[in-house]
């Protein structure tokens, strides 16, 4: 019986290990400048960034130049589905420090100046 229970523990935590990470995925940002845009998160070195691969304007697909940017750069995990890394906001063209917390379905994504003192946010959707 106990060798059951010890191969079903290490099955459990095998399968544990291969799970994708919570930021993993197809997020759908919320609109910018009149925009939508599906960014795939993946792994990135040791962390995970993010790429822009499809965009809307209104309900309609268009091939907006931000198509292939890096948009979350280096989002590496602090615990608790909290992030922290770079933001690249393609209305600006600016990078900022960047910070993201994942609940469930859908994820905050922050990007801050002055040191973290002045923040803006979206709520982002997970798609897949």
């Amino acid at each position: 019986m106990r060798t059951i229970t010890l191969a079903a523990a290490f099955a459990l935590a095998a399968g544990t290990a291969l799970a994708a990470d919570p930021i993993e995925g197809i997020w759908q940002t919320q609109p910018d400048e009149g925009a939508v845009a599906l960014v795939q998160i993946a792994p990135c070195g040791g962390a995970y960034c993010g790429t822009i691969v499809k965009t809307f304007k209104g309900k309609e697909e268009y091939k907006s130049p931000n198509l292939g940017k890096q948009i979350v750069i280096g989002m590496a995990p602090s615990g608790g589905g909290a992030y922290a890394g770079k933001v690249l906001r393609p209305a600006d063209n600016k990078t900022y420090n960047g910070k993201a917390q994942v609940s469930g379905g859908s994820m905050k994504l922050s990007g801050c100046v002055a040191g973290g003192l002045i923040c803006k946010s979206q709520t982002w959707t997970r798609l897949k």
